[in-house]
């Protein structure tokens, strides 16, 4: 399920240093391409995901269209008397894989995600199974695997380019630190296999203690998330046997 997106644009003189203090990934690393990063809470729960492009002297912030309405409250919230707007753009993600067009960036978050672009029009053409890649490559996606009780260390935002922990401080940072240098992560997304039916969402269990959640499906695989040391041998969702082979 390719969930819609809505672009926001960002402009106005303190653009850069107003997203530097609160995003998870660096602008300045922002210069042609994408940059993927996170909006946290103050105690480092995940609020939304998005990606980052310069647009001439604007940023266009390309979000899930379910977040888009909150996380717009959210930015307006901390713009204070900054020099900042943020508005809805009326432009339309195009997404492919293969040779990437002229006005085309890569995903950052892995080669296999192929590029995305900024259009004026909506995409008809595209036929991707994008929950199958997704699946295979094991990337979360907002409102699915990624929620408001999530920690983006958990779903790998540091395998996928979302976050760098040499820039300085950004909302939810220090237990963002604290998770990467100081905590094993005993809980977090992984790929299962599976066999049966069971339906999003589905809490996973293993002899009648709670294992975690499936999410996303594609053929004989899913997304879950598991607590690790529970999460061996023959597992239940639903009507479905759950394996975890690591």
């Amino acid at each position: 399920m390719d969930r819609p997106r809505t672009i926001l644009r960002v402009s106005g003189a303190d653009t850069n240093h107003f997203l530097q203090g609160l995003v998870t990934n660096d602008m300045d690393h922002l210069t042609d391409g994408l940059l993927y990063a996170a909006l946290l809470t103050p105690q480092g729960k995940y609020l939304a995901d998005f990606f980052l492009k310069r647009d001439g002297a604007d940023v266009l912030l390309d979000a899930d269209a379910e977040q888009a309405p909150g996380l717009m409250a959210r930015l307006n919230m901390y713009k204070l008397r900054a020099d900042v707007s943020i508005e809805q753009s009326e432009l339309h993600l195009h997404r492919g894989t293969g040779d990437t067009p002229t006005d085309g960036v890569a995903d950052p978050r892995t080669s296999a995600l192929g590029w995305r672009a900024y259009r004026n029009a909506k995409q008809t053409d595209d036929t991707t199974d994008w929950d199958a890649l997704r699946v295979a490559h094991k990337v979360p996606t907002a409102g699915i695997e990624l929620g408001p009780e999530s920690y983006i260390l958990e779903n790998d935002f540091e395998r996928l380019n979302g976050v760098d922990f040499r820039k300085g401080c950004y909302v939810g940072q220090e237990v963002t630190a604290r998770m990467k240098h100081k905590t094993e992560l005993r809980k977090g997304l992984e790929r299962v296999e599976l066999s049966g039916t069971a339906e999003i969402g589905t809490p996973i269990t293993r002899e009648d203690r709670a294992v975690g959640t499936l999410f996303t499906r594609s053929g004989g695989q899913a997304l879950a998330y598991l607590r690790r040391d529970r999460a061996v041998g023959n597992m239940r969702a639903g009507d479905a046997i759950i394996r975890f082979t690591s």
